[in-house]
Order: structure tokens, then C-alpha cells, then sequence
């Protein structure tokens, strides 16, 4: 019953930079999958091409997202209030927003799965690996492939849904708070990069405060220069310097 509101999306692009368009939806609402490949108005680039194994042939003689049935679909479905539910949400609602698609309401289970892992035991957060970690039975659904993905991140967040209901029987004040996570930077617990790639930032933080320090004057320079935000780490660097 907590899924009517829920739309599990994943969206396959041409890049990742400011300027990417998204190249294959898929989505499922109330128990219908949709999947569709769309031609972008610019060209997929050769990194994301390795990625998701869709070619500029391929697309070719697609129709464009603007204006398709999907299109009006999704944008029905936003504009009713419904929560999308995505891995690394912003990147595929931004993705949306371009298409003149605005979301509202989001659950991503990527902060979730970093807002659950309370001692930072879980070394990565992609969502195959977690699809392998925590041994989840999806069938079908090959990696990098925007419906097979959408299939994973369904059983992901049913998985983090009954450990939050562990502690909360009310399914809709488990959704709210699942939205209350997202919507916020979620606090880092260990490096997963560099010389102290694994450690605890905490630790880090009384052995050597200046490399804290300095990553975060270099993470507040490339936010500043029109660069990634990386909030998180901005929000985790900033709370262990206090």
C-alpha cells in the first residue's frame, strides 16, 4: 500500500556534465514497468556509451523525450504530487528538469543507504553493489540498463523500507522521514579515496586536522568555480572541523 505514491526511475544520459541530455527512461507506477529509448539533442558521449552500451546509432531514429507519450506521462505523474524514487535522485530529477519535468517530492536511496550504515561498514554505495552486499533476489536486470536498474532499486528500497520499520510501523511516517534523509547532506563516516581510504574521518580529523582542512578549502574552490557541489563531503568536512 506505502508504493501508490512511489515512482521507481532511472534514466540513462548522454554524459554527465552540465549539458548531458537523458537518452533511455524507464520507470514502474502502480505495478507497470515503461521502458523507452529516446534520441537526445546532443550526442552520447564515448564514457557514457561504455557505460550503458547505447550508441548514437542506436538512438538514431528515436523520437525526442519532448513531447512523447512518456513525456506527458511522468509529467502527469510529478505535477499529482507522486515521490520518485531514485538512486543518486537529484541527478536523474535534474536530468527531468531539463526536460520540463519538475519533481517535488523524492526519496534517494543512495543517502539512505549511507544514512542507515550508522558505523560506515558498507565500502560502497553504487547500487549494484549494494544489490550484491546485501544479496538482494532481483531477476532480470542486467546492470546499466535503466529497466533493469529500476527492478534493483525496487528490491533496495524495500530492503532499507523494513529495517526503517524495525523502529516505525506507520508506513507513511517511514516514507516522510525517507524524504526528510534525502533531502539533506547525510554525514560521511569514512574516507573511501586516498592515503586514508578506508579510515574514519573522525579519526582523521584528531591525527591530522589540516588534510580535513584542506580537502575542504578544495571541495569549497570547485563548488565556487561553477563545479560539482558535493554537499556531502562539504557537510561531513565541515562537521568534523568544529
Amino acid at each position: 500500500m506505502h508504493k501508490l505514491d512511489l515512482i521507481f526511475l532511472d534514466t540513462e544520459t548522454t554524459g554527465t556534465g552540465p549539458d548531458s541530455r537523458l537518452c533511455q527512461v524507464a520507470y514502474k507506477f502502480r505495478d507497470q514497468e515503461f521502458d523507452a529509448l529516446f534520441k537526445p539533442p546532443v550526442p552520447i558521449e564515448i564514457d557514457a556509451m561504455a557505460v550503458s552500451h547505447i550508441t548514437n546509432k542506436m538512438v538514431a531514429e528515436k523520437e525526442p523525450f519532448a513531447n512523447s507519450v512518456m513525456h506527458r506521462a511522468l509529467a502527469e505523474i510529478f505535477a499529482d504530487g507522486n515521490i520518485l524514487v531514485a538512486h543518486n535522485a537529484p541527478f536523474d530529477a535534474e536530468m527531468l528538469r531539463r526536460e520540463n519535468i519538475e519533481i517535488s517530492k523524492m526519496i534517494d536511496t543512495f543517502k539512505l543507504a549511507q544514512y542507515l550504515d550508522v558505523n560506515g561498514d558498507i565500502p560502497r554505495y553504487a547500487m549494484q553493489y549494494l544489490r550484491y552486499y546485501f544479496d538482494l533476489d532481483v531477476s532480470d536486470a542486467p546492470a546499466h540498463n535503466a529497466l533493469g536498474d529500476i527492478r534493483v532499486l525496487e528490491k533496495l528500497f524495500d530492503f532499507y523500507f523494513e529495517k526503517m520499520a524495525e523502529k516505525e510501523k506507520d508506513s507513511q511516517k517511514i516514507l516522510t522521514e525517507m524524504q526528510i534523509v534525502s533531502a539533506r547532506p547525510v554525514l560521511i563516516k569514512k574516507f573511501n579515496f586516498g592515503k586514508y581510504n578506508g579510515q574514519k574521518i573522525s579519526d582523521v580529523a584528531i591525527d591530522n586536522r589540516g588534510y580535513l582542512e584542506w580537502l575542504l578549502n578544495e571541495k569549497n574552490k570547485i563548488r565556487d568555480s561553477g563545479g560539482e557541489n558535493d554537499e556531502n563531503w562539504i557537510y561531513t568536512l565541515e562537521h568534523y572541523l568544529k
